[in-house]
């Protein structure tokens, strides 16, 4: 257990003397209280805002309750004074021994120091993403959902969730149509027919000559002249499923795999949309009528038709929203809500990485999901904004449509995984993020792939330097570390803390951010040695000296591995 965790714990049981105690009354929202860093290191090691945040609902004075709090705290073993400071928070300040005994537990723990294990007790988590239409290959605009989605995948597992990573296959529809008639024009052109230029509408990208090939191989000239109704049922499952094959080549790429592939097409065709349908149907929640018109100038070919509507008004949505068509045929949220309810039937919980296009349908399909499961499992949903991509300083522009656009294969070959996969993680996922060529491979500190990667290549380079000199890493006498080696440890003992907060946000790049702070923060120690021989990481004439250092270093290293880790990034050795 972290050492947040551990004073959170030693916290909540002071708090619960305090309420057997008749000193609070019972009942006290407790999952508001905090241990944390102070925001001033000057003012200690830890800090805590639970006379803050309980003062109210215990109708009592924060600084007075801290009062109560504070002589507790100061109690507990490696506390060496409790201060009650502003209109209530407490900050603690420890022996410095308890922080070498994390350095300790970061170094015994190794792989693990920050993982939670729940056993038994872990919720299942189902996180879709990627979900891209499967009509051509992956692109650019395409990876930044993907790695946020894996990450996340990753971050919640080390938090001590399951996760199953879904992706679903959206293979029904006109696009799917569309597909097939491309597929089967270059099915054409692979039999020897001059097909001229691609017609409008189709997809004229070259990535669909191996498919006609492949359908030369399968079909011969079966279906080169025969009426589209005989050989687009054919043509569509096979198209999608070679689609499938270069999608999951083109995520492998970036390291990405998904546990569980659905397919809209095949949840259409079971009845899954019927039987929720009449789900909803027998809670009362579905109904036939109109909706109103749209809001301002009414279009000239709108007319009122009666419609299916579920109420997702019910459920804070601003209208109800049709699950079929007047022909009878369903809506792209009818399939939706089925596909969500079938989701939580294996899962307690559900996310969903989308594009930021999709902000408008989020409501509406969490309703469904609340409505279908009586409020037991919920959806959350992490729109991913744009990546804007920049090469020689313009703007490249992307179009499936034109064939005209960087595939992700292209960007990995460039740049390489790790690149690609830690700066998807440099902004907020709703925030619109720039990928510059030049800037994501220069060596500099405001290239954050490089500034991590480069700490954690030093301190691989320091270990191998203090073999060299036959000097080992172990008896170390922590006591030797000076103050600002000792910030150094504090830092990195927050990664615990790190993890479960942004797990608890489902916010991966938290993790990117913490670990540049962490690497500038090393990086400014290793920096010490340059000016002052003395402040060197590694000094051979100091034995006792430099195996404190080393241990700090390793420490250092194993937590910068395990962030990595988490954002599914090698740990560089060296720089080249």
């Amino acid at each position: 257990m972290s050492l947040y965790a551990r004073f959170q714990d030693k916290l909540e049981a002071i708090l619960g003397d305090l309420v057997r105690e008749g000193v609070l009354p019972d009942g006290l929202p407790m999952q508001a209280v905090a241990v944390e860093p102070p925001r001033d290191a000057s003012h200690g090691d830890l800090a805590t805002n639970a006379a803050m945040v309980l003062a109210k609902p215990a109708r009592t004075n924060p600084r007075a309750l801290a009062g109560e709090i504070a002589p507790r705290l100061e109690a507990l073993d490696g506390v060496t004074a409790a201060e009650v400071a502003g209109p209530g928070f407490i900050n603690l300040k420890l022996d410095p021994r308890v922080w070498d005994e994390e350095l300790e537990a970061m170094l015994a723990e190794g792989d693990h120091y920050g993982r939670v294990d729940a056993g038994e007790d872990a919720r299942t988590i189902n996180i879709e993403y990627v979900s891209a239409n499967p009509t051509g290959p992956m692109h650019m605009g395409h990876s930044r959902g993907a790695v946020v989605g894996d990450a996340l995948a990753s971050l919640l597992e080390w938090a001590g969730r399951k996760v199953v990573r879904e992706y679903y296959v959206n293979d029904a529809g006109a696009q799917v149509d569309t597909l097939a008639r491309s597929a089967h024009l270059r099915y054409r052109e692979a039999l020897g027919e001059d097909i001229g230029a691609i017609p409008e509408g189709l997809y004229p990208g070259d990535y669909l000559k191996p498919v006609g090939a492949a359908l030369k191989d399968a079909y011969g000239a079966r279906y080169a002249q025969a009426p589209e109704a005989e050989w687009l049922p054919v043509f569509k499952p096979f198209v999608v499923e070679k689609m499938m094959d270069m999608i999951r080549k083109d995520l492998a790429l970036l390291g990405i795999h998904h546990d569980l592939f659905s397919s809209e097409a095949e949840l259409q065709a079971s009845g899954k949309v019927e039987e929720a349908l009449a789900t909803l149907r027998a809670k009362g929640l579905v109904y036939e009528g109109v909706l109103e018109p749209p809001k301002g100038e009414t279009p000239a070919d709108w007319e009122p038709v009666e419609l299916t509507l579920f109420r997702s008004t019910q459920f804070g949505d601003d209208q109800d929203r049709p699950m079929k068509k007047s022909d009878g045929s369903w809506t792209y949220f009818g399939a939706d809500a089925a596909y969500h309810y079938q989701k939580a039937q294996g899962a307690d919980h559900l996310v969903n990485i989308w594009g930021a296009d999709h902000a408008g349908t989020v409501k509406r399909v969490q309703s469904a999901v609340t409505a279908l499961t009586d409020g037991e499992k919920g959806l959350d949903v992490k729109l991913v904004q744009m990546v804007r991509l920049f090469r020689d300083g313009e703007p490249v522009k992307m179009s499936k449509r034109s064939g005209n656009f960087v595939t992700l294969a292209e960007m990995v070959e460039e740049v390489g995984k790790d690149v690609v996969r830690f700066m998807m993680l440099t902004r907020k996922a709703d925030a619109p993020l720039d990928f510059d060529f030049a800037k994501v491979t220069e060596a500099s500190k405001e290239n954050p792939v490089f500034y991590v990667q480069y700490a954690h290549a030093r301190i691989s380079s320091l270990k191998r330097k203090a073999a060299a000199a036959g000097l080992d890493a172990g008896a170390a006498d922590l006591t030797l570390l000076d103050e600002v080696e000792r910030a150094l440890v504090r830092q990195a003992a927050q990664f615990p803390r790190v993890v479960r907060l942004a797990a608890d946000a489902y916010e991966p790049h938290r993790i990117a951010f913490y670990l540049y702070d962490l690497a500038a923060a090393f990086h400014a120690s290793w920096n010490r040695g340059n000016d002052d021989p003395g402040k060197r990481f590694l000094i051979e004439e100091q034995p006792d000296l430099s195996r404190a250092r080393l241990e700090l270093a390793r420490g250092i290293g194993q937590v910068l591995r395990n962030g990595l880790a988490i954002m599914g990034v090698e740990a560089a050795e060296e720089m080249r």
